[in-house]
């Protein structure tokens, strides 16, 4: 790794299939949200479709067409958390 990294914060269900609520990774160039959830859905099949998973970067609801950039702060959570 050369030192560019995202903090990834896990919620819910997302976390459990997971087996971890946070992860640093390598993350050497912007990528867009939908093709980053994209590959998280292809490592781990039990989330599911990765169009239904939310996420925010650095505090803040993202759509799929935002980007993630090294630095940041990404939270991968479902459409429904909590009560």
């Amino acid at each position: 790794m050369n030192g560019a990294t995202i903090k990834v914060l896990y919620f819910a269900q997302v976390a459990e299939h997971l087996g971890t609520r946070q992860e640093i990774l390598p993350l050497n160039a912007p990528v867009q949200a939908g093709a980053w959830l994209d590959a998280l859905a292809t490592r781990c099949p039990a989330l599911g479709a990765a169009n239904r998973l939310k996420i925010a970067i650095n505090q803040e609801h993202a759509g799929r067409d935002a980007l993630i950039s090294p630095g940041d702060e990404v939270a991968v959570f479902e459409p429904v958390t909590g009560g």
